[in-house]
């Protein structure tokens, strides 16, 4: 038995973001965002789980698209891209693969002499904008400044720019904090939904994750429902936990795939509670050593035949980026090679590392929060224990629990969990964004 936890069924699952029936009565913040869409040049759109995002997202393209507009649909990975075009019913691509790049050897300034390094350029720019009357652009959280920039030159002035993210989740893994820094700013109009639907009121995660993100403790632990916590103070106990969860129990009472439907979350990289040592437990349990069973070690890493890695770094050539997930699907000791299949690129293929690449690669049975930004899981493991300060706030949490679809266990210390809840994030991102902003739109 799950301590302290009751499972419901397999079938079971969180309601999705807000209303699907196509006949459902608008809230008025919906009503405003389909308006404003009509005329904005740029329109934000933000609002946490449950609050019908997806559904207005999915109604405003339609809308736009009976008025004859052609609309292009990009998120920041590619599993983003995947979870919009499902959503939308429609394509979506990566932001870098709507940017069309492309390599060339560039000719160094006052040289005769070619430098023949393959240097990455955007096909999609000011001289060359991208083809569309609007374009909509999903999980903006998760774009840094640098990415948001080559966007925005790629952007004509005849085409129309959708924003849409939660603003409350962790800021990009690169510089700024973009979609927070325009609403700031006041100069684009911004809707941000707040009415929590009924529908997705019954799921416990969804309004966790709303108690968390206005510092309330979260509801732990109600039958029948799919957020629980375990708790365990002892870290070196709570790593075990984390295993027997993932291995046994959860896969036991939900009928899942340990690998491909449960993903553990954590704030760090190292400790016993960090993404490198339950990444080494998982493995070990999940994907262990077998004679026929080929590998390859590289830098201290084992990768396995069946193991779930991550590419850690935007590799343009292998068009693979950083925060992609895929499965390990053939090893060459002799050649020293590696094949990972990407389901959620924008065409699921093949990868090929070489001995030398492999250093684009780890482990992802367990993956930090922050690398987890702009995907979905349906079960999320998060440990919950004490950490750098500086990563125990409501921010990490809420972005960890938000990424999951059907159910959340947290495991660790009340204690430490009441820490998350009551701190708001120390660091800021100094971009000077807002200011520029409203310095040159506004009078």
């Amino acid at each position: 038995m799950l301590a302290a936890a009751h499972f419901p069924a397999s079938g079971d699952t969180a309601p999705p973001d807000g209303p699907q029936n196509s006949d459902f009565e608008l809230s008025s913040e919906q009503k405003q965002a389909l308006e404003a869409c009509r005329h904005a040049g740029v329109l934000v759109l933000t609002g946490g789980p449950g609050t019908g995002k997806t559904t207005t997202l999915r109604k405003m393209i339609d809308l736009l698209e009976r008025t004859g507009a052609r609309v292009l649909l990009a998120a920041p990975t590619g599993r983003a891209a995947k979870r919009m075009a499902e959503a939308a019913g429609r394509e979506a691509k990566t932001i870098h693969r709507l940017l069309e790049p492309s390599f060339a050897s560039i000719t160094a300034a006052g040289s005769d002499l070619a430098d023949h390094r393959p240097r990455m350029r955007f096909g999609r720019n000011a001289d060359n904008p991208i083809e569309a009357d609007v374009l909509v652009v999903d999980e903006v959280s998760m774009v840094d400044l640098l990415l948001m920039n080559h966007l925005l030159e790629a952007v004509g002035p005849r085409t129309r720019l959708v924003l849409v993210g939660d603003a409350d989740q962790l800021p990009p893994v690169g510089p700024g904090n973009v979609l927070r820094d325009i609403i700031a700013s006041g100069v684009v109009p911004s809707v941000r939904l707040t009415e929590v639907f009924r529908q997705a009121r019954e799921s416990m995660i969804v309004v966790n994750a709303h108690r968390i993100n206005q510092g309330e403790p979260p509801i732990l632990n109600n039958a029948g429902k799919d957020f629980f916590f375990i708790e365990e103070n002892d870290s070196g106990r709570l790593s075990q936990l984390i295993v027997d969860l993932v291995g046994n129990r959860l896969p036991r009472h939900l009928g899942c795939d340990p690998v491909e439907d449960i993903q553990v979350l954590t704030p760090v990289r190292r400790s016993a509670i960090g993404v490198e040592a339950i990444n080494l437990a998982l493995q070990d349990a999940l994907n262990p050593p077998a004679p026929p069973k080929p590998e390859i070690s590289s830098g201290g890493t084992v990768f396995r035949l069946g193991d779930k890695v991550m590419q850690v770094r935007n590799d343009y050539q292998k068009f693979v980026f950083n925060g992609d997930i895929g499965r390990v699907v053939n090893v060459d000791p002799e050649e020293q090679r590696v094949s990972v299949d990407y389901p959620y690129l924008d065409v699921g293929r093949q990868v090929v590392y070489e001995f030398h690449e492999l250093d684009e690669l780890v482990l992802s049975y367990a993956v930090s929060v922050h690398k987890s930004q702009g995907s979905e899981y349906p079960v999320v493991v998060i440990p919950v224990g004490w950490v750098m300060p500086a990563l125990m706030n409501r921010n990490l949490l809420y972005t960890a629990i938000t990424r999951a679809r059907k159910m959340v266990v947290l495991a660790g210390s009340k204690k430490a969990l009441a820490v998350y809840v009551r701190n708001q994030p120390a660091a800021q991102r100094r971009s000077g964004l807002s200011y520029r902003l409203a310095h040159v739109f506004l009078p």
